[in-house]
């Protein structure tokens, strides 16, 4: 098995392998509520949908909350570490470039957690996109501007 050099950032006796899918949660640095903009959002939401159409990941559902992200996909190639570079890194530029100052920071790392087969899907696309109402910023999902899955209302 080949290693990567940043799979000490997940938990202890994980490593990523394309193929399987994940839940990826990564947080603002301090917690600012850098996404409360929508636009900012939108950006980070550019970066996601660039990997997807690179073949990097096919994204099944996310959600982009006021200070941080829950991210459910399919790795297709290369590993979470490098994917989550990819994103922190080209999400950071774009946004600070964009808005001319250092406007976005990530925490260090991001939480895992790698989707069984006895996982149900559908129960963790549920929690993604319910986020918003969970935490009062909606009363119905749908009126919530910064999440999208793959699947349809009625799965839902």
């Amino acid at each position: 098995m080949q290693g990567y050099a940043h799979e000490r950032l997940l938990r202890t006796n994980r490593f990523s392998r394309p193929g399987h899918s994940y839940l990826i949660t990564c947080v603002i640095k301090d917690r600012h509520p850098v996404f409360s903009d929508f636009h900012i959002g939108r950006m980070l939401v550019s970066e996601m949908k660039r990997l997807h159409n690179s073949d990097v990941v096919n994204s099944l559902a996310w959600v982009i909350m006021p200070d941080h992200f829950h991210w459910l996909l399919e790795l297709k190639s290369g590993s979470l570490a490098t994917l989550m570079q990819s994103l922190k890194g080209g999400s950071s530029f774009a946004i600070n470039k964009a808005y001319g100052a250092k406007k976005l920071t990530w925490q260090k790392g991001y939480h895992d957690r790698r989707v069984r087969v006895e996982d149900d899907l559908a129960e963790m696309v549920r929690y993604v996109i319910a986020n918003p109402v969970r935490a009062g910023l909606v009363e119905h999902k749908g009126d919530y501007p910064l999440w999208d899955c793959v699947w349809t209302w009625d799965v839902l």
